[in-house]
């Protein structure tokens, strides 16, 4: 989007979703597309045009690199039946109107204009808003079409902190409160203490009373009541789904985005906390042989990482970023 867009433009203009991304919306699942993809690298990729643009270290780069460098060519078959599904889902769900005022503040005060590991950011966002309008439709989608615009997990920002009071006011309460807990909730479950400290008080979640943290963007203290802390982790689960690898779940995954949606879709399931219709099946045995994609041998290596060392190295990294920036990582539980 340019300067010159206007709202209506916008509105009008709404990315057409990538076939993985339709098949998300139209099933409400995360799927193995093993089989029916060939995965691909993608011709001069950059990762400094994308948001991990701020990564440090030759090595976590080039992990990144091959993990998100790549893109799926469908089969003709399986493209089509997605197609589909996809326009039958969306026959029975039309997109909400957006504020155009909120629409106006995007384009004139806000930058959107880096890559994502497919696509452009805002095809990312729109996605989340179409998937929380299908399969969410409790919880206000403007959520999942702002989450990111107070901060990235790398440290990329949208708009200042100084623009916070005219963005709020385009907002409901509720609305505004999780899109300022979205990025620092995101940096806590990547950082491990925390669910450690939620599976230990797994017994005792229906007596959580708040949660305290940090915003991301400007180390402000907030506060979640239980309630809204899963909502949230809810809000958090939908944009993981487009960060998950299209297909050879078993050899990708030390994937960390991929790592924590097991995580967190195991810990919301298993505690009666799923309020979004996400559905997953994982693997039902391992297969390290790739079917439809054929990495070189460097590419291959970072997939041999054993799991636990990926989520260190994740916490790792996201306890980097927001030391740069000042941003305490500093939580606490309150149980009643």
């Amino acid at each position: 989007m340019t300067p010159t867009t206007t709202p209506k433009q916008v509105a009008s203009e709404r990315p057409d979703p990538s076939v993985l991304r339709k098949a998300a919306i139209a099933s409400g699942r995360a799927i193995d597309y093993r089989g029916k993809v060939d995965v691909k690298p993608i011709p001069h990729f950059d990762l400094d045009r994308t948001i991990f643009n701020t990564l440090e270290g030759g090595i976590p780069r080039f992990v990144m690199k091959t993990r998100i460098g790549k893109e799926p060519h469908w089969r003709s078959d399986a493209a089509a039946k997605i197609e589909r599904e996809y326009s039958g889902a969306r026959d029975g769900h039309p997109l909400p109107e957006v504020n155009p005022a909120l629409l106006r503040f995007l384009v004139e005060e806000c930058d959107f204009d880096v890559e994502h590991a497919d696509g452009s950011f805002l095809d990312h966002l729109y996605f989340c808003f179409e998937y929380n309008v299908h399969h969410f439709p409790t919880a206000s989608p403007i959520v999942s079409l702002l989450h990111s615009i107070l901060g990235t997990g790398t440290n990329t920002f949208a708009m200042s902190a100084e623009k916070i009071p005219s963005l709020r006011g385009y907002l409901t309460d509720f609305e505004f409160r999780h899109i300022a807990a979205f990025p620092a909730v995101l940096r806590l479950l990547y950082d491990l203490p925390l669910r450690r400290d939620l599976h230990a008080n797994a017994g005792r979640l229906a007596c959580l009373r708040e949660v305290d943290f940090h915003q991301v963007i400007n180390n402000e203290p907030m506060k979640l009541s239980g309630e809204d802390f899963f909502i949230q982790l809810n809000y958090q689960l939908i944009h993981l789904i487009d960060f998950l690898p299209v297909a050879n779940w078993e050899t990708h995954a030390n994937d960390t985005s991929f790592i924590l949606f097991r995580a967190l879709y195991a810990f919301l399931k298993d505690n009666g906390r799923l309020l979004a219709n996400v559905d997953y099946d994982p693997p039902s045995r391992m297969r390290r042989v790739l079917k439809g994609e054929r990495p070189s041998l460097a590419a291959y290596l970072p997939t041999l990482i054993p799991v636990p060392l990926s989520e260190r190295m994740a916490a790792k990294s996201v306890r980097q970023f927001s030391k740069r920036i000042g941003h305490s990582l500093d939580y606490t539980l309150h149980f009643s």
